[in-house]
């Protein structure tokens, strides 16, 4: 296919405003706002995708209109005026880039906490607890209804003031389709029962809206046009709805999702995470197109060039949404302009993103440890003063995302690796069947690194005299971690590690007890493992909740299987010591709460997840020899200068040590590490 008749760079026409092509980044609240207002790094991540030839890049995921609507999630003030000057600098930045740039409001009603914000009561149509975010609200009356609209309608005003190209209103899970929905609408007044009284909160939104911001200014809504759900509107109502909204005259597009959000198992389904099916959502939003002959835009794991070229070829969409892939990579759109589709960094569908949200308070994408960092880290990679002779020391992410950076920066780069491949600990978490997306991660690195030059040395387990030999003057150390188990009162060595599990080395005999203190993706992955066998398991947390550094995406597909498995999930609860008796193990239980709190389990097998030891050998002995000792002045690292002292100035090379060879840690964290050091030597 020719790139000038590739259906994803064709332009789209909206009302008067020409889109340069059919990719767009759907509403989503990266929590990068500071007291509510988008500022530096809010707007740099936008202006980023913009640089990167994306046609419409929709802000906020949602911007609230009224203070009784408190952010739940570092939502945008839009009831305040202050925001007005701020998104007009977010707004021509992106315009200058050819860009162009929307923003969703909305009210949250139940979805968001009463104890948030100026401390509100939360409100409804009706006073039905929201399972997610935990709140009973009030039911909605007619001088707040009042109210809301006006706030609805100042609101918009002010996005038309700060010069965005227009607004959507989020009806999913939020205050309009909480009017739409029968499960969380009860009202038998003007508001509720028959389908015309229930829109008419959404219908008085827009009339107010329509009537502040004029017929030109461009405003449409981001729905579910079908709840999936038993208690709520169905497939046929949704539409219904749709029909009547474009038909409505105030409405400029409907951006459409399918199914509910008040719980994290839907949310799941609306926004599905790594391991389920690629943009499920696809045929359904075209049928609502076909049905409405409406501009219809859609954004639910199209995560891949492919699929979205599909949507648009096909007619299923107008504009295709790829807002996660667009974290991984902003510069989708002219990569695939310049023939360079197969340089794209996948999304892995890993939805570190989504989890950091709630997790961390701001939006990171696992493996691309730029984004969301744009006031201090370049997506493009400078080239340095003067080229250097580096070696990298292992190829797992860490090792592989130093030697891409230095090998961008122009420095002649090899990397040794102790095994047969590349990937480090990635390979034992895509053993793991449903995370097998994660290898995406390595397989771009390692393109990247071929088309960079970059030689990889395989089966060297590396020492000092194996780097030296090699005459660098830059060595990184990226030799990752060794399973460790948890300290124990005896019995460690009756012990078997998640590592074991993940690798097929040790396979599940049941009854198994596992036990995980990390919190993290190697223990479920490896209970994942165990419960898939149909072996009798027993997940044993120390914590309040099991997995408490994952979020609630990614909880979802370990909870649905913990279910159907019937596995056993005990909390609060800590391994002592194992001991054996005849072919059995016994697994001592304590708790941190009560020493009197014992209790026994007698097992086949005894799994243990501690995270890692870091594999330090190699730096420690290159350490002595090096020209900065193995030091980094942080304060220098952090102020983006170089961060290695000069302690001993006849010595040959620098040493950096990062990612699981420092510390246990993840993914994203050892991937950051090489960023943020690489790209300053």
């Amino acid at each position: 296919m020719s790139l000038s008749n590739d259906p994803l760079l064709q332009p789209f026409r909206l009302k008067h405003l020409t889109l340069r092509n059919r990719l767009m980044s759907t509403a989503h609240e990266p929590a990068y706002s500071e007291d509510g207002m988008p500022t530096d790094r809010y707007r740099l991540y936008h202006v980023e995708k913009a640089k990167g030839g994306i046609a419409l890049t929709m802000t906020a995921g949602s911007a609230v209109v009224s203070a009784d609507s408190p952010p739940a999630f570092g939502n945008l003030h839009a009831y305040r005026d202050e925001i007005v000057p701020w998104l007009k600098r977010l707004a021509d930045d992106c315009h200058e880039h050819g860009a162009a740039v929307m923003i969703q409001l909305t009210h949250l009603g139940r979805r968001t906490g009463w104890n948030k914000g100026d401390w509100l009561p939360v409100l409804a149509p009706s006073p039905i607890r929201e399972p997610a975010h935990r709140a009973f609200p009030k039911e909605i009356e007619d001088w707040d209804v009042e109210r809301i609209v006006s706030d609805y309608a100042d609101a918009a005003a002010r996005m038309q003031a700060a010069g965005l190209d227009g607004i959507e209103f989020e009806a999913y899970g939020h205050l309009m389709d909480q009017f739409w929905s029968p499960a969380t609408n009860h009202r038998d007044d003007e508001f509720g029962g028959s389908l015309d009284n229930r829109m008419r909160f959404s219908t008085m939104v827009i009339e107010a809206v329509r009537k502040a911001v004029g017929p030109d200014f461009i405003v449409g809504i981001r729905m579910a046009a079908d709840e999936d759900w038993e208690k709520g509107f169905s497939r046929e109502e949704g539409v219904e709805i749709a029909r009547r909204l474009a038909g409505s005259g105030g409405i400029d597009f409907l951006n459409v999702i399918r199914g509910h959000i008040d719980h994290d198992a839907a949310l799941a389904d609306v926004i599905p995470i790594q391991g389920m099916r690629s943009a499920p959502h696809l045929d359904f939003a075209g049928e609502v197109r076909e049905t409405t002959k409406f501009p219809v835009f859609h954004a639910a794991r199209i995560a891949d060039i492919a699929t979205a070229r599909h949507a648009i070829a096909t007619g299923r969409l107008d504009m295709v949404g790829m807002t996660r892939a667009h974290m991984a990579d902003p510069h989708i759109a002219r990569k695939v302009a310049a023939g360079e589709e197969a340089r794209i960094r996948p999304c892995v569908g890993a939805t570190y993103c989504l989890d950091r949200i709630y997790e961390g308070g701001e939006a990171l994408c696992i493996h691309n440890a730029a984004t969301g960092r744009e006031t201090e880290l370049s997506h493009e990679i400078g080239k340095a003063g003067h080229c250097r002779s580096a070696v990298v020391v292992g190829a797992g992410p860490a090792g592989l995302e130093a030697a891409r950076v230095l090998a961008e920066r122009g420095h002649r780069v090899i990397v040794l690796e102790a095994t047969g491949e590349a990937g480090g600990q990635i390979n034992l978490l895509v053993r793991n069947p449903r995370r097998k997306e994660m290898i995406g991660i390595v397989d771009w690195r390692l393109a990247e690194l071929e088309r960079l030059g970059v030689e990889l040395r395989y089966g060297v387990y590396a020492e000092a005299d194996d780097v030296l030999s090699l005459g660098p003057d830059l060595v990184v150390v990226a030799t990752g971690g060794i399973a460790q188990a948890p300290e124990l009162e005896a019995g460690e060595d009756l012990v078997t590690s998640s590592w074991d599990i993940l690798a097929g080395t040790a396979k599940p005999a049941g009854p198994v007890l596992l036990f995980d203190d990390n919190g993290g993706h190697p223990g479920m992955s490896a209970a994942e493992v165990i419960a898939e066998t149909g072996a009798e398991l027993e997940l044993v947390s120390p914590e309040r909740f099991f997995a408490p550094e994952m979020g609630g995406m990614n909880h979802v597909p370990y909870a649905k299987l913990f279910a159907e498995k019937d596995v056993r999930v005990t909390i609060n609860t800590r391994l002592k010591s194992v001991r054996r008796e005849g072919n059995a193990l016994v697994a001592v239980l304590g708790s941190d709460f009560s020493r009197d709190a014992v209790a026994e389990r007698r097992v086949a097998q005894v799994v243990v997840e501690h995270g890692t030891m870091a594999n330090a050998d190699l730096y420690l002995a290159l350490k002595p020899l090096s020209r900065n000792l193995g030091a980094v002045d942080y304060q220098a690292l952090i102020t983006r200068k170089p961060p290695l002292p000069v302690k001993q100035p006849d010595a040959g090379f620098d040493l950096v040590r990062i990612g699981d060879a420092v510390a246990s840690r993840n993914i994203h964290a050892a991937i950051y590490d090489a960023l943020r050091f690489c790209s300053l030597l």
